[in-house]
């Protein structure tokens, strides 16, 4: 059983990763994309999307992450990736899932799910560049406008040498909206060589539950819902172990909010991400919790970072009471 956190673009940044490695139960992570187009990486760029690298690929807490590249031009992914492997990355991971129009209009992400040709060409292009040593991976969405090539992909992906498949089961036009087709998943399980990880719509240990009978995988990624319910990959991993699990108070939650904005404020001093990225978070986590609603109205006009920890501070004391 592998719980893995999901690589969310400008959402699930490395202080993200740490935050939530931190309160436990993931086995790995993966970075945001480093987009490949025609030029080649240097450290600084590989160390801006996963710093883990400088690491031993390990969040502070000791999670593995692996290293996503996003792009169309296979020569060059190949390119990169030996780079990021000379910097010290022990694991590469290909994106043919990513919705952002923007990704898709210049050929990367979810576009390429058209092309299983492009697919598998990309894929064992990596795989023969890469040392033996480094596992590659990938992660699909379901198709682009519908699933007629879901399989065709997903083959591609395994007999292009890829050692593992995470599924996030909608299209790209289906987005984020539910339901999520987990059944594809299975579908996929079925089809191909590989062990394949399940994604798309956990956002409770009873999500989790289902996923796993529904697609028969063992494995799976959690995106939004660990974003939202910070304690989701805890609670799953305490279940596994005990049969039960409890769900965090939010004077935990309280002491954890405080604890993210001083990573922001330690990586980036400056105003503009720590608050932005508090918002952020808070933003999407008072669909779960009406107290995050309620700090979310406090700092919502805030643009100080001062201010707003000055807020932290007196709630998180409000919280533990």
């Amino acid at each position: 059983m592998q719980l893995i956190l999901a690589p969310m673009q400008g959402l699930v940044d490395d202080v993200m990763r740490d935050l939530l490695t931190r309160i436990g139960g993931f086995d790995e992570c993966v970075s945001e994309f480093v987009r490949i187009t025609h030029t080649v990486h240097s450290r600084p760029t590989w160390l801006k999307y996963a710093p883990e690298i400088a690491n031993r690929n390990l969040t502070p807490t000791g999670v593995p992450c692996t290293v996503q590249l996003l792009g169309s031009d296979a020569d060059n992914m190949a390119v990169n990736a030996l780079e990021a492997v000379r910097f010290g990355a022990g694991k590469i991971d290909l994106n043919f899932g990513c919705p952002a129009p923007t990704v898709n209009k210049h050929k990367g992400g979810a576009v390429l799910l058209k092309e299983p040709e492009l697919i598998h060409h990309i894929v064992r292009t990596l795989r023969g560049s890469l040392p033996a040593h480094i596992p590659l991976t990938a992660k699909m969405r379901l198709g682009f406008e519908d699933k007629t090539l879901a399989l065709e992909c997903a083959l591609a992906i395994a007999e292009g040498g890829a050692c593992g498949l995470t599924v996030h089961a909608r299209t790209k036009v289906e987005g984020y909206e539910p339901p999520a087709h987990w059944e594809w998943v299975r579908k996929i399980r079925d089809a191909v060589n590989v062990p394949v990880t399940a994604n798309g719509d956990v956002f409770t240990l009873q999500d989790y539950l289902d996923i796993k009978t529904v697609s028969g995988c063992n494995s799976v990624m959690l995106g939004r819902g660990a974003v939202m319910r910070p304690d989701l990959a805890r609670q799953i991993k305490q279940y596994e172990q005990s049969g039960s699990a409890r769900e965090a108070g939010f004077s935990e939650i309280a002491g954890w909010i405080n604890l993210f904005f001083d990573l922001c404020t330690a990586k980036e001093a400056n105003n503009k991400y720590p608050v932005a990225r508090l918002k952020q978070w808070l933003g999407m986590m008072k669909r779960v919790y009406p107290q995050a609603e309620d700090l979310f109205s406090r700092i919502r006009t805030l643009k100080e970072a001062a201010e707003v920890k000055q807020v932290l501070e007196s709630f998180e004391r409000e919280q533990k009471g």
